[in-house]
């Protein structure tokens, strides 16, 4: 509202300039009868109330961590050749073992052929250079022939032979080339895009795509110093952390339970951290490599605490408040000292005591000092309902 200003003349000439802020008083005034209530409320005010009960709660120790795969494979060409087929669907899941590309054949089944002839080959040389060492022998028995005819038949059955083996290896060689043809899956997981395709030519040890192994999945995560004091003694035990739970992206819990399998053995000096790995089960690739999540340690279990759910807490500049049910059920603010989450439930430190009635709900419609009729949160009356006994 605008303060406006006038002039009114007096005796003697002169005018007097008056602010018309006693009109705005009043009027401001008028307002403030209006908003308020004709008269005290007719009852207390319901409200949900939970009596609390010492109880156990898990130590948890939080921290920021990224997934990545079990195992990572890079699928690389064995053979060269012109890649004839790509036999996967690109970011689908495979099997190990299961065929991903395709190369062409026909010049590995010639190099086959090849081979094989050449072992024939040699075959039949070491069988006549074995005949011929037979017959030498038996000719250098009787002094038939010389001592060097003897070597250079030792020496030709012994080539033979060495030939033969030659021959044998290449065979095996053109054998696991020609089942090079097929380019497997190495591990089951999730396929990326193909860096290959159809046509072209693809030289030894080029990389087709990759594999990741999915299920189970890996997070990695670090502990700073801080986060270490957490744990009972104040430092980081592996053999304390009693389990490891993730929170994913959309805030809901992951259902299965993981396992921590490495923690470094010093601290990062640049970042002041302790790097952490946990593996979790994943058969429905719901966490996939390269999400941030959040990594739950329980590193112990503390006692004699309190449950509140976690709506009915209200943070102050001072710190966090609950209402509770004072003397003569009035609501009495008290500040209290929490913990971690666990589920939906704060859990409070110091502050409250076994028996403490702690308000759920209503909450925006409460003072201190305010007359109100303790319930159990699941009798409380439907929003409204009064209202529309009255209409």
């Amino acid at each position: 509202m605008s303060i406006r200003r006038v002039a009114l003349p007096f005796p003697g000439g002169s005018q007097v300039r008056l602010v018309s802020s006693l009109v705005c008083l009043a009027l401001l005034a008028a307002c403030g009868q209006k908003d308020q209530p004709a008269g005290p409320p007719s009852g207390a005010l319901p409200v949900g109330v939970l009596t609390v009960q010492p109880t156990s709660a898990p130590v948890m120790v939080e921290a920021v961590g990224q997934a990545e795969g079990a195992r990572e494979v890079e699928v690389r060409a064995r053979v060269g050749g012109i890649l004839v087929k790509r036999a996967y669907e690109e970011g689908g899941s495979v099997r190990a073992g299961q065929s991903l590309f395709e190369l062409d054949r026909a010049p590995l089944e010639a190099a086959l052929a090849s081979a094989r002839a050449q072992v024939s080959d040699a075959t039949n040389k070491l069988e006549q250079a074995t005949r011929e060492l037979a017959r030498t022998r038996g000719l250098s028995s009787q002094d038939a022939v010389s001592r060097k005819e003897l070597d250079d038949a030792v020496t030709t059955e012994a080539t033979a032979r060495a030939q033969l083996q030659a021959a044998q290896a290449s065979l095996k060689t053109a054998e696991l080339n020609l089942g090079y043809a097929a380019v497997p899956a190495p591990v089951a997981g999730m396929t990326g895009r193909a860096l290959k395709s159809e046509g072209n030519l693809v030289a030894v040890g080029d990389s087709l795509t990759t594999v990741v192994q999915v299920d189970p999945i890996k997070v990695r995560f670090a502990l700073s110093e801080s986060d270490e004091a957490g744990f009972p003694g104040g430092r980081f035990v592996p053999k304390a952390v009693q389990g490891v739970r993730i929170v994913l992206p959309n805030g809901s819990a992951y259902a299965d339970k993981g396992t921590l399998d490495f923690a470094a053995t010093q601290i990062d000096t640049k970042l002041g951290t302790r790097s952490l790995r946990a593996v979790f089960p994943n058969p429905e690739a719901a966490v996939l490599p390269g999400q941030y999540v959040r990594v739950r340690l329980q590193v112990g279990t503390r006692e004699g605490v309190f449950r509140v759910p976690q709506s009915s807490l209200i943070q102050t500049d001072q710190g966090f408040v609950v209402m509770t049910v004072g003397e003569g059920d009035k609501v009495a603010p008290r500040p209290v000292k929490t913990g971690n989450w666990d589920g939906k439930d704060w859990i409070i430190l110091d502050g409250l005591k076994a028996g403490d009635q702690v308000i759920v709900d209503n909450l925006i419609k409460l003072r201190p000092g305010m007359p109100v009729k303790p319930m159990p949160p699941g009798a409380m009356p439907p929003a409204g309902g009064a209202s529309k006994k009255q209409g």
